[in-house]
């Protein structure tokens, strides 16, 4: 009884060091793919000049962050809201006014989406990383058991 619940915890250690370390190969992935395409963007809202000559850009999600909000506090100078830029009218992309706030929305909606995904990635990584610990632990445990129940 003791010997297959230890094999039972050694293959659930297993599974969780394996599903652990998918969650943080994906992980790192998406937040390289992230990274390389903000990188591609080169948005530089926000960024100081000094490093904007060394060809900083935003690549985070505090710079993304913080650009988002920068986006936002412009575009509620243009209009408060999007429905009050229409004033009941419908989107006139002719209209400068409209193009712009339509485009600031965009560029808002990306830096926000951004920080998201960097968010999701640091959920994956950090609940990879407990599953990786979590099956060490259970490894470990049953190679304990199954050691007491073969003395």
């Amino acid at each position: 009884m003791v010997k297959g619940l230890s094999v039972l915890v050694i293959v659930l250690g297993i599974v969780s060091i394996a599903i652990g370390g998918i969650f943080l190969g994906q992980a790192f992935a998406k937040n390289d793919l992230l990274v390389t395409a903000m990188q591609q963007e080169q948005i530089t809202l926000g960024i100081p000049s000094e490093q904007l000559a060394e060809g900083e850009v935003i690549d985070s999600a505090r710079e993304a962050e913080i650009a988002g909000d920068t986006v936002r506090e412009h575009r509620h100078s243009i209009a408060p809201t999007y429905g009050y830029l229409l004033g009941g009218a419908q989107y006139d992309p002719t209209n400068p006014v409209q193009l712009t706030y339509a485009q600031a929305l965009n560029l808002e909606n990306y830096l926000y989406l951004a920080v998201l995904g960097f968010g999701v990635t640091q959920i994956a990584m950090g609940a990879g990383a407990f599953m990786v610990v979590t099956g060490i632990a259970l490894g470990v445990t049953g190679v304990l058991l199954l050691r007491k129940s073969s003395s």
